[in-house]
């Protein structure tokens, strides 16, 4: 079995939050409308079933993450960009050579007390996490090491 890696999902809560992924059915839904090629090319030739991931809540008064999600499907071309009446909609997306990608993501869990921000530029442990270094990436990696403490900093004991 491949090594497992991990990913942080950042979402604004008014577009799509933990609670709006955890009424979906099977508590599973596609993480669309990335449209950054970095992220993208997480999403297209990365991102693995099986792959874990924390959902980040962006662009409200205490960003944080605030749950836990797993990879359930790996990339596949993104329909919102063939959709002229999505707002994702991008117009040299074709079926036959798709731009953009996504994965379907399922809810885990809430974590017990979300990790804001703030208190993660606090620990020096995480100065090199790429969303503590400026990455506006809705998707990013985050190393094992990262993913541990900051379990340990929501107050889960998980060993994975």
């Amino acid at each position: 079995m491949p090594p497992r890696n991990y990913w942080l999902f950042k979402s604004e809560p008014s577009c799509f939050s933990l609670d709006d992924l955890k009424k979906r059915p099977d508590g599973t839904e596609h993480w669309d409308g990335v449209r950054n090629y970095q992220a993208r090319n997480f999403l297209r030739d990365r991102i693995k079933p099986g792959d874990r991931g924390f959902f980040y809540h962006s662009n409200v008064a205490q960003p944080a993450i605030v749950g836990l999600v797993e990879v359930v499907r790996e990339g596949y071309p993104d329909f919102t960009a063939l959709d002229p009446q999505n707002d994702h909609f991008d117009p040299r997306s074709t079926p036959g050579n798709p731009v953009w990608y996504m994965v379907d993501v399922r809810f885990q869990r809430e974590l017990p007390r979300p990790v804001t921000l703030a208190e993660l530029k606090e620990v020096p442990e995480l100065s090199g996490m790429a969303l503590l270094n400026r990455s506006r990436l809705s998707v990013q990696p985050v190393s094992a090491a990262e993913w541990q403490l900051i379990l340990r900093l929501s107050g889960l004991t998980l060993s994975d």
